[in-house]
C-alpha cells in the first residue's frame, strides 16, 4: 500500500490571465524541504485554462466539481486531498523557503487544527503612500496587528492557510454561500470554517507562525481607492454573513480587538508622520467595513422578514 503523504498542497484558479503567476506558485511549492507528498490544482470551470493547466508536470490537474467559486473549488481539493494536513495557496501567491516545514511542524501539536503564517504583499508597482500597512488584509495580506512570533488567532488567511484534512471534512469544508467568485470582492469563508471547527473541536486552536511564509502579489488595480472601499464594505457584507452562522460573538471578536488596538496605533503613527492620507484611509476603511456590515444585517433581516420567518 502505497503510504498516505503528510501533506498536499492546494492551489485554486480560475483565469489564464494569471498564468505567469500561477506558475510560479507552483514552482514555489515543488521547491519546498520537505516536498509535499502532493500537489493539487484545481480549475473552477474554465475549459481553457483546464487545457493549459495539464502541461504542468508534477501536478494532479482536478476541475471543480462544485458550484463556481473559490469555496467549490477548495472543497474539490479537500475531497480528493490524500494528505494528513491540506494547505491553500493562492494561486498569485509565492511561498517563501521553509513554508512547508513550518506548517508541519504546527501539527506536532495535537491540539493545533489549522495553521497559516505571513502573507506578505508584493505591490506591483510599490504600495500606495496613503495605504495603511494596518488594512492590508483589504489585498488579501496580513496586517500590521497579526502577531509578529507564533500565536494562537481565531481564523486564518486564505491565501496561506491549512487543516487537519479529515476534520475540515468532517465539517463540510467551506461554506459556498460565502467567498469569491471571479472578481467578486466577497470573502471570509475560510474565517467561517475556522470558527465552526472551533465549536465542533473544543480546545483545539488555530497556530500563526511568520515563518510560514508567502509573497502576494498586488496588482495596479488592487492599490486604487476605488479597490480599497469596495473591498472595505464587501468586508463588512461578508462578516455579517459570516455572524449570521456562527454568532455575533465569535464572528466579530477579532475584529473589536482590531478596532481597539491596531488602528488607534496606527492612526497615531499616521498623525505623528503627518500623513494625512493614511489617516483619513484608516477612518474610511472603519467607516466603510461598518458600513457594509450594518447594510448585510439589515438585509438579512428584511429577507428574514419578507419570507415569514418566525
Amino acid at each position: 500500500m502505497t503510504p498516505r503523504p503528510a501533506l498536499t498542497v492546494a492551489i485554486c484558479a480560475y483565469t489564464p490571465e494569471r498564468w505567469t503567476l500561477l506558475r510560479a506558485a507552483v514552482d514555489s511549492v515543488r521547491s519546498q524541504q520537505p516536498p509535499p507528498g502532493e500537489l493539487l490544482l484545481v480549475i473552477d470551470h474554465n475549459d481553457e485554462l483546464l487545457w493549459m493547466a495539464n502541461e504542468l508536470e508534477g501536478v494532479t490537474v482536478l476541475a471543480n466539481r462544485e458550484r463556481p467559486g473559490l469555496s467549490g473549488a477548495r472543497n474539490t481539493a479537500l475531497a480528493a486531498a490524500r494528505g494528513t494536513v491540506t494547505a491553500f495557496l493562492d494561486d498569485d501567491a509565492a511561498a517563501r523557503p521553509g513554508w512547508s516545514a513550518a506548517l508541519l511542524a504546527a501539527y506536532r501539536d495535537p491540539d493545533v487544527l489549522g495553521a497559516g503564517g505571513l502573507v506578505a504583499p508584493r505591490w506591483q508597482h510599490g504600495r500606495p503612500r496613503w495605504f495603511p500597512p494596518a488594512f492590508d488584509w483589504v489585498v488579501g495580506c496580513s496586517h500590521s496587528g497579526m502577531p509578529r512570533r507564533p500565536d494562537r488567532v481565531r481564523n486564518l488567511i486564505g491565501a496561506n492557510m491549512s487543516f487537519r484534512t479529515e476534520a475540515a471534512r468532517a465539517a463540510g469544508g467551506f461554506r459556498t454561500d460565502l467567498g469569491r467568485v471571479g472578481r467578486r470582492p466577497l470573502g471570509c469563508e475560510e474565517t467561517e470554517l475556522c470558527l465552526r471547527l472551533a465549536a465542533r473541536h473544543p480546545g483545539t486552536r488555530m497556530h500563526y507562525d511568520p515563518a510560514a511564509a508567502v509573497r502576494h502579489h498586488v496588482p495596479r488595480q488592487r492599490a486604487t481607492a476605488r479597490y480599497f472601499a469596495a473591498r472595505c464594505l464587501a468586508e463588512g457584507r461578508s462578516k455579517a454573513m459570516v455572524a449570521r452562522h456562527a454568532g455575533p460573538g465569535p464572528a466579530l471578536a477579532s475584529e473589536r480587538a482590531y478596532l481597539r488596538r491596531t488602528v488607534p496605533t496606527a492612526l497615531r503613527h499616521a498623525l505623528l508622520h503627518g500623513r494625512l492620507g493614511t489617516a483619513a484611509a484608516l477612518a474610511a476603511g472603519v467607516l466603510l467595513t461598518t458600513g457594509g456590515y450594518l447594510a448585510g444585517t439589515a438585509r438579512q433581516l428584511t429577507n428574514h422578514q419578507e419570507r415569514g420567518a418566525p
